[in-house]
């Protein structure tokens, strides 16, 4: 197991195992292993940003999410895959790109059981079974469950093809 250098730190960690969450917000009732993620959370419902990027004035009630965002202005890119040296700006978006690599599709449809790389995909891919496939392609019927899938589809009939 884990060690730690004092009993409260090991105390925090043990609640990722029970799910304890003993600090509880007023306003929504989330609740959260630690009281400073409280804090942070808390500042959802007030609007409060203590963290301004220097470079365009934007704000974020973390400085985690003000070090992500400045990456966008710099161009770094941390977070190198070690399979095909690709690199990203955030840790979570190297994780969904290892994927590829591995084969690994961790979100899978309880309908159907087709299986996804991202949430957010299986989402989309879960309103075909609830409101059917409403995007048609005018040239070939062939159709879509999102719009931006129908527009990328219908550059294949417009697309200049010099080596028919």
């Amino acid at each position: 197991g884990k060690s730690f250098i004092r009993n409260s730190h090991l105390v925090r960690h043990k609640r990722t195992h029970t799910g304890e969450k003993p600090f509880e917000c007023p306003d929504c009732g989330k609740g959260f292993i630690k009281y400073s993620n409280l804090i942070s959370h808390q500042r959802t419902h007030t609007g409060e940003k203590l963290f301004e990027c220097t470079d365009c004035g934007k704000s974020f009630i973390r400085n985690s999410h003000l070090v992500r965002h400045k990456r966008t202005h710099t161009g770094e890119k941390p977070f190198e895959c070690p399979d095909c040296e690709k690199r990203f700006n955030q840790n979570s978006n190297l994780v969904i790109h290892q994927r590829t690599h591995t084969g690994e599709k961790p979100f899978e449809c309880t309908d159907c059981g087709k299986s996804f790389i991202r949430n957010s995909h299986l989402l989309s891919h879960q309103r075909i079974h609830t409101e059917g496939i409403p995007f048609e392609c005018p040239d070939c019927g062939k159709c879509f469950s999102e719009n931006f899938s129908l527009v990328k589809h219908q550059t294949t009939h417009t697309v200049a093809k010099p080596y028919e």
